[in-house]
Protein backbone atom coordinates (compact mmCIF):
# COMPACT_ATOMS: atom_id res chain seq x y z
CA UNK A 1 0.00 0.00 0.00
CA UNK A 2 1.32 3.65 -0.93
CA UNK A 3 0.59 6.37 1.26
CA UNK A 4 1.02 9.95 -0.75
CA UNK A 5 1.05 12.95 0.74
CA UNK A 6 0.64 16.66 -1.51
CA UNK A 7 -0.17 19.93 -0.46
CA UNK A 8 -0.40 23.60 -1.64
CA UNK A 9 -0.99 22.73 -5.37
CA UNK A 10 -3.28 26.15 -5.29
CA UNK A 11 -5.20 24.77 -8.91
CA UNK A 12 -7.46 27.18 -10.54
CA UNK A 13 -8.53 27.66 -14.50
CA UNK A 14 -5.67 30.79 -14.62
CA UNK A 15 -2.79 27.87 -14.17
CA UNK A 16 -3.63 24.89 -16.28
CA UNK A 17 0.04 23.24 -16.16
CA UNK A 18 -0.86 22.60 -12.23
CA UNK A 19 -4.12 20.91 -13.07
CA UNK A 20 -2.34 18.72 -15.72
CA UNK A 21 0.55 18.06 -13.07
CA UNK A 22 -2.17 17.02 -10.73
CA UNK A 23 -4.03 15.00 -13.60
CA UNK A 24 -1.00 12.83 -13.88
CA UNK A 25 -0.38 12.12 -10.45
CA UNK A 26 -3.71 10.73 -10.37
CA UNK A 27 -3.01 8.53 -13.21
CA UNK A 28 0.49 7.89 -12.06
CA UNK A 29 -0.68 6.18 -8.62
CA UNK A 30 -4.36 4.96 -9.78
CA UNK A 31 -3.41 1.34 -9.93
CA UNK A 32 -0.80 1.73 -6.52
CA UNK A 33 -3.76 0.73 -3.88
CA UNK A 34 -3.14 4.57 -2.79
CA UNK A 35 -4.16 6.40 -0.19
CA UNK A 36 -3.81 10.18 -1.40
CA UNK A 37 -3.92 12.80 1.29
CA UNK A 38 -4.13 16.46 0.32
CA UNK A 39 -2.94 18.59 3.39
CA UNK A 40 -4.55 21.77 2.15
CA UNK A 41 -4.55 24.45 -0.60
CA UNK A 42 -5.83 21.90 -3.03
CA UNK A 43 -7.32 25.00 -5.18
CA UNK A 44 -6.09 28.57 -5.17
CA UNK A 45 -9.41 29.60 -3.62
CA UNK A 46 -12.60 28.15 -2.92
CA UNK A 47 -15.83 29.77 -3.04
CA UNK A 48 -18.22 27.00 -2.39
CA UNK A 49 -19.13 23.14 -2.88
CA UNK A 50 -21.66 24.83 -5.50
CA UNK A 51 -19.13 26.08 -7.90
CA UNK A 52 -19.34 24.44 -11.15
CA UNK A 53 -16.55 24.66 -13.74
CA UNK A 54 -15.29 22.67 -16.87
CA UNK A 55 -11.73 22.79 -15.45
CA UNK A 56 -13.23 21.86 -12.30
CA UNK A 57 -15.01 18.92 -14.00
CA UNK A 58 -12.06 16.99 -15.55
CA UNK A 59 -10.59 16.82 -12.18
CA UNK A 60 -13.52 15.42 -10.41
CA UNK A 61 -13.89 13.10 -13.39
CA UNK A 62 -10.30 12.15 -12.82
CA UNK A 63 -10.82 11.84 -9.15
CA UNK A 64 -13.75 9.34 -9.85
CA UNK A 65 -11.92 6.85 -11.68
CA UNK A 66 -9.33 7.32 -9.01
CA UNK A 67 -11.20 6.01 -6.25
CA UNK A 68 -13.17 3.29 -8.21
CA UNK A 69 -9.51 1.33 -9.16
CA UNK A 70 -9.82 1.46 -5.17
CA UNK A 71 -7.84 3.98 -4.07
CA UNK A 72 -9.05 6.54 -1.28
CA UNK A 73 -8.97 10.52 -1.00
CA UNK A 74 -8.28 12.45 2.17
CA UNK A 75 -8.18 16.14 2.88
CA UNK A 76 -7.77 18.88 4.88
CA UNK A 77 -8.76 22.14 4.58
CA UNK A 78 -6.16 24.67 4.26
CA UNK A 79 -6.29 28.86 4.03
CA UNK A 80 -7.04 28.94 0.62
CA UNK A 81 -9.73 26.37 0.80
CA UNK A 82 -11.29 26.59 4.09
CA UNK A 83 -14.35 26.96 2.80
CA UNK A 84 -14.48 23.24 0.79
CA UNK A 85 -16.31 20.74 2.48
CA UNK A 86 -17.58 17.09 2.55
CA UNK A 87 -20.58 17.74 -0.53
CA UNK A 88 -17.74 18.45 -2.69
CA UNK A 89 -15.72 15.23 -1.67
CA UNK A 90 -18.40 13.46 -1.98
CA UNK A 91 -18.88 13.67 -5.63
CA UNK A 92 -15.88 11.04 -5.60
CA UNK A 93 -16.06 9.41 -2.50
CA UNK A 94 -13.39 11.29 -0.87
CA UNK A 95 -13.25 12.16 3.03
CA UNK A 96 -13.15 15.35 4.75
CA UNK A 97 -10.40 15.70 7.59
CA UNK A 98 -10.20 17.04 10.66
CA UNK A 99 -8.05 20.10 11.21
CA UNK A 100 -5.35 18.18 13.13
CA UNK A 101 -5.76 14.33 12.46
CA UNK A 102 -3.26 11.43 13.52
CA UNK A 103 -2.82 8.62 11.13
CA UNK A 104 -1.31 5.14 12.68
CA UNK A 105 1.25 3.69 10.07
CA UNK A 106 2.45 0.96 11.24
CA UNK A 107 4.26 1.18 14.61
CA UNK A 108 4.52 5.00 14.01
CA UNK A 109 2.04 7.54 15.18
CA UNK A 110 1.83 10.53 11.92
CA UNK A 111 0.32 13.97 12.88
CA UNK A 112 -1.46 15.55 9.74
CA UNK A 113 -1.88 19.37 9.28
CA UNK A 114 -1.70 22.17 7.03
CA UNK A 115 0.49 24.23 8.80
CA UNK A 116 -1.08 27.49 9.23
CA UNK A 117 -2.13 26.60 12.72
CA UNK A 118 1.91 26.25 13.80
CA UNK A 119 2.58 29.90 12.36
CA UNK A 120 1.76 31.48 15.60
CA UNK A 121 4.38 34.50 15.32
CA UNK A 122 1.90 35.89 12.66
CA UNK A 123 -0.11 37.20 15.13
CA UNK A 124 -2.41 39.31 13.00
CA UNK A 125 -3.21 35.87 10.49
CA UNK A 126 -3.96 33.88 13.33
CA UNK A 127 -6.46 36.43 14.42
CA UNK A 128 -7.99 36.56 10.72
CA UNK A 129 -8.01 33.08 10.71
CA UNK A 130 -10.12 32.50 13.94
CA UNK A 131 -12.68 35.39 12.46
CA UNK A 132 -13.14 34.12 9.48
CA UNK A 133 -13.48 29.96 10.47
CA UNK A 134 -16.00 31.04 13.02
CA UNK A 135 -18.89 28.52 11.32
CA UNK A 136 -21.86 31.39 12.13
CA UNK A 137 -19.80 33.59 9.55
CA UNK A 138 -18.76 30.83 7.57
CA UNK A 139 -22.41 29.52 7.29
CA UNK A 140 -23.34 33.29 5.85
CA UNK A 141 -20.33 33.51 3.45
CA UNK A 142 -21.64 30.47 1.94
CA UNK A 143 -25.16 31.98 1.94
CA UNK A 144 -24.09 34.51 -0.62
CA UNK A 145 -24.29 34.30 -4.32
CA UNK A 146 -21.49 33.14 -6.19
CA UNK A 147 -20.50 36.29 -7.93
CA UNK A 148 -20.17 38.44 -4.48
CA UNK A 149 -18.08 34.79 -3.11
CA UNK A 150 -15.48 35.50 -6.27
CA UNK A 151 -15.24 38.74 -5.14
CA UNK A 152 -14.93 38.72 -1.70
CA UNK A 153 -12.19 35.48 -2.64
CA UNK A 154 -10.09 37.35 -5.18
CA UNK A 155 -10.17 40.60 -2.37
CA UNK A 156 -9.06 38.14 -0.03
CA UNK A 157 -6.31 36.90 -2.40
CA UNK A 158 -5.44 40.46 -2.89
CA UNK A 159 -5.00 41.42 0.63
CA UNK A 160 -2.77 37.92 1.25
CA UNK A 161 -0.50 39.25 -1.81
CA UNK A 162 -0.36 42.28 0.07
CA UNK A 163 0.48 41.36 3.78
CA UNK A 164 3.30 39.10 2.14
CA UNK A 165 5.09 41.61 0.71
CA UNK A 166 5.73 43.49 4.17
CA UNK A 167 5.99 40.54 6.55
CA UNK A 168 9.20 38.82 7.73
CA UNK A 169 9.36 35.44 5.88
CA UNK A 170 10.66 34.17 9.29
CA UNK A 171 7.30 35.42 11.03
CA UNK A 172 5.15 33.52 8.74
CA UNK A 173 7.39 30.09 8.91
CA UNK A 174 6.55 27.75 11.84
CA UNK A 175 6.99 28.19 15.60
CA UNK A 176 9.33 25.91 17.00
CA UNK A 177 7.71 25.81 20.15
CA UNK A 178 4.44 25.32 18.66
CA UNK A 179 6.03 22.61 16.62
CA UNK A 180 7.76 20.51 19.78
CA UNK A 181 4.43 20.58 21.45
CA UNK A 182 2.56 19.38 17.99
CA UNK A 183 5.39 16.60 18.41
CA UNK A 184 4.35 15.70 22.02
CA UNK A 185 2.21 12.68 20.61
CA UNK A 186 3.13 11.98 17.55
CA UNK A 187 6.73 10.27 15.81
CA UNK A 188 6.38 12.32 12.90
CA UNK A 189 4.47 15.70 11.82
CA UNK A 190 3.95 16.34 8.32
CA UNK A 191 2.45 19.80 6.92
CA UNK A 192 2.67 22.18 4.05
CA UNK A 193 1.58 26.01 3.99
CA UNK A 194 5.34 27.60 4.45
CA UNK A 195 6.50 26.46 0.95
CA UNK A 196 9.76 25.48 2.65
CA UNK A 197 9.80 21.64 1.37
CA UNK A 198 12.50 19.90 3.64
CA UNK A 199 12.53 17.02 6.23
CA UNK A 200 13.83 18.32 9.97
CA UNK A 201 15.00 15.86 12.63
CA UNK A 202 13.64 16.95 15.79
CA UNK A 203 15.55 14.08 18.10
CA UNK A 204 14.54 11.40 16.91
CA UNK A 205 11.06 12.74 15.73
CA UNK A 206 10.38 14.33 12.23
CA UNK A 207 8.82 17.05 11.06
CA UNK A 208 7.78 17.39 6.99
CA UNK A 209 7.51 19.64 5.26
CA UNK A 210 5.43 19.36 1.90
CA UNK A 211 6.37 21.70 -0.69
CA UNK A 212 4.36 23.87 -3.58
CA UNK A 213 3.57 23.04 -6.56
CA UNK A 214 5.85 25.39 -9.44
CA UNK A 215 4.81 25.43 -12.48
CA UNK A 216 7.13 22.30 -13.18
CA UNK A 217 7.34 20.14 -10.14
CA UNK A 218 6.51 19.75 -6.47
CA UNK A 219 8.27 18.08 -3.65
CA UNK A 220 5.71 15.39 -2.93
CA UNK A 221 6.14 12.62 0.10
CA UNK A 222 5.53 8.76 -0.55
CA UNK A 223 5.82 6.11 2.62
CA UNK A 224 5.32 2.29 1.98
CA UNK A 225 3.47 0.19 4.54
CA UNK A 226 6.05 -0.64 7.25
CA UNK A 227 9.28 1.89 5.66
CA UNK A 228 11.46 2.90 7.99
CA UNK A 229 10.86 6.48 8.98
CA UNK A 230 14.56 7.01 8.54
CA UNK A 231 14.69 6.43 5.49
CA UNK A 232 12.08 9.03 4.32
CA UNK A 233 12.56 11.31 1.89
CA UNK A 234 10.84 13.95 -0.54
CA UNK A 235 10.16 13.17 -3.86
CA UNK A 236 10.53 15.81 -6.60
CA UNK A 237 7.66 15.21 -8.79
CA UNK A 238 7.99 17.16 -12.69
CA UNK A 239 4.82 17.64 -14.77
Amino acid sequence: MTYLFISDLHLSPEHPRLVRGFLALLEQYKNQNTQLYILGDWFNAWIGDDYTAPWLDEIIHALKDFSAAGNHIYFQVGNRDFALGQKFLDKFNGQLLQDIDDLSLGKYTIRLEHGDLLCTDDVSYQKFRKIIRNPLLLGFLKSLPLGIRQKIANGFRKKSAETKQVKSYDIMDVNHTAVEAALNNADILIHGHTHRPDIHQIQDKKRIVLGDWREHEAQILEIQLNQNIHSLKLKKWCY
